[in-house]
């Protein structure tokens, strides 16, 4: 991320140069698309969590972070795509270890988690053992700022009061829960994730039977999409993500959803009856009738076995972080499947990345993959 170009004014600029990327990775890989639904995001502001390097220098410590291609940190004075509550803290935060020695001793990096419902939960990060003297002031600090504070250092981990925070988003008219755990994937750009979560909800809303979702994380999209669907099977491979996503299921009233500990690529060797799995041990996966298939693979997209499980299901919905290996998928699974609505979501304004949803359906005269 570039923080030197950072003019609101350029916003829809940037935008549309993704834009054009994205249609060009597409036309690359033969995949036409027609119309494209753009979700724009705030320009400032719109960034829910943040990670500096603490520098020392001259006796004092600031904040700092790396340009592509230098080797030495530079120092910030404020980060004007953070969302305000990390504005609010940073200084405050920055004064309390300017203020104490033994906070700032030695300490590495600063880490905010901060919800739009107002909740802030901070981690300092250190290069030395954590002692009773560095809990008692950080507790104190705690106190202070009215925020969350774990320590870290090497095998060490300190929760002064809990390490997650609870995000309430609404999405369709309706409030929804969310831990979201300090060591775990979150997506950063709550307003975002707001529409990206509302889009795809909107085109499920005619599902029916049930619904497999490989890459459930937190269950953050799976605890919108439930409704829509009799039963719901989730694979996630992160024993931290696994955990949440049970939790929001409670917190949300979700009881038609069964998270297997998995990886995507053991999933389908499971569904292809290739070897048995202790983990599916209780599962009849017989008993479910799977219509719908939703994917939110990391950046290396979805891997040969795994597009051809996707082309085995009657609708596809696909969440994109990276519109190459997503056209390298789509150039398969356009063989069976039609698009039928595409839309980007600015997830991370005044970077290369963007995100990218897909829904496909199968096409009349196609056969299931076997």
């Amino acid at each position: 991320m570039n923080i030197d170009r950072q003019d609101p004014q350029q916003y829809q600029l940037q935008l549309d140069n993704k834009i054009a990327s994205y249609r060009l990775s597409m036309e690359q890989a033969g995949v036409e698309i027609d119309e494209i639904a753009v979700h724009r995001s705030k320009p400032l502001g719109f960034r829910m969590r943040a990670e500096f390097r603490i520098w020392h220098q001259d006796g004092q410590v600031f904040y700092a972070m790396n340009r592509r291609g230098e080797k030495r940190p530079y120092i910030i004075e404020d980060f004007p795509i953070g969302a305000p509550l990390i504005g609010q803290f940073m200084p405050l935060l920055l004064e309390a270890l300017n203020s104490s020695s033994n906070l700032s001793r030695k300490c590495f990096s600063a880490e905010f988690l901060t919800t739009s419902s107002g909740q802030v939960l901070i981690t300092l990060i250190y290069h030395r053992p954590l002692d009773a003297e560095w809990e008692a002031e950080a507790r104190a600090l705690q106190t202070q700022l009215g925020a969350g504070i774990i320590g870290r250092s090497r095998k060490q981990k300190l929760v002064l009061d809990k390490d997650y925070v609870t995000e309430i988003l609404q999405i369709g008219g309706r409030d929804y829960s969310y831990q979201q755990v300090e060591s775990g994937f979150t997506q950063p750009n709550a307003g975002i994730n707001c529409q990206m979560l509302e889009w795809s909800s909107n085109q499920l809303t005619d599902g029916s039977g049930d619904l497999l979702e490989l890459y459930c994380g937190n269950g953050n999209f799976t605890v919108v999409l439930a409704q829509h669907f009799d039963q719901v099977l989730a694979t996630e491979i992160s024993k931290v993500s696994v955990n949440s996503a049970l939790s929001n299921f409670a917190a949300n009233q979700i009881n038609n959803v069964t998270v297997v500990r998995m990886s995507s690529e053991e999933f389908t060797q499971a569904l292809n009856n290739e070897r048995p799995f202790r983990r599916l041990a209780d599962i009849d996966l017989d008993s479910y009738e799977f219509s719908t298939i939703f994917v939110d693979p990391p950046r290396a997209g979805l891997d040969s076995e795994t597009e051809k499980l996707v082309c085995r299901f009657d609708s596809i919905l696909y969440i994109s972080c990276n519109p190459e290996t997503l056209a390298s998928n789509l150039r398969q699974i356009t063989e069976t499947h039609s698009i039928e609505s595409v839309a980007v979501f600015d997830q991370f304004p005044w970077t290369d990345h963007l995100e990218s949803g897909v829904l496909l359906r199968r096409k009349t005269q196609a056969k299931p993959l076997s």
